[in-house]
């Protein structure tokens, strides 16, 4: 095999990301993402340094495009509206690509600060939304989680199949979002208390 002319860091995690899509993060070589790319498999090393870096490259990635779609779907929204449209966005995102679940729960290192800042802009999108109810950074914080883990965990049982019942599962999301925001204004009428 010769060099692919062209080919970047970009269009190697862009190689990388299909595979993940298509058959699974643990499906994931460089092998596989040398012969997608028609390269040898050494060629790689110029892109990213090993598998590993490959993977953290996918969960930057993975956690810009999240930052971008909630930012997206907050636009022009606020307090319940904005939280439901979060959610929805959230799972939406999740649907489409259910490999990418785990890119999302992964803490970075503390010394990678491109993913750190990457993740911190998924939660700044939440911390502007919850601005309405009133929270200070503590509770907005305590907020954040929540949604985060009911969201999250909602979004990846259902990629990974794990709601088996007949009844519709978009009518259990919607009483999900209705759960969240209720539970949002009882916190916010508390701290005024």
């Amino acid at each position: 095999m010769s060099p692919r002319a062209g080919l970047t860091t970009d269009a190697v995690v862009d190689l990388a990301m299909a595979l993940v899509d298509e058959s699974g993060p643990d499906s994931l070589t460089l092998a596989k993402i040398a012969g997608r790319a028609g390269v040898a498999a050494p060629s790689l090393y110029k892109h990213v340094e090993n598998l590993a870096d490959l993977r953290r490259l996918i969960d930057l990635r993975v956690v810009k495009e999240m930052a971008e779609t909630l930012r997206t779907a907050a636009t022009g929204r606020e307090g319940g509206d904005a939280v439901a449209a979060l959610a929805d966005a959230y799972r939406h995102y999740l649907q489409h690509h259910p490999h990418r679940t785990g890119a999302l729960t992964a803490a970075p290192d503390q010394g990678d600060t491109e993913l750190s800042t990457a993740t911190h802009a998924v939660a700044e999108v939440v911390f502007a939304v919850l601005r309405p109810f009133g929270f200070d950074h503590a509770r907005s914080v305590h907020a954040t989680r929540c949604i985060r883990a009911a969201v999250h965990g909602f979004a990846g049982l259902e990629a990974s199949g794990g709601f088996g019942r007949p009844e519709d599962v978009g009518e259990s999301f919607e009483v999900l979002k209705k759960m969240l925001v209720q539970g949002l204004e009882t916190y916010a009428e508390q701290e005024t208390r």
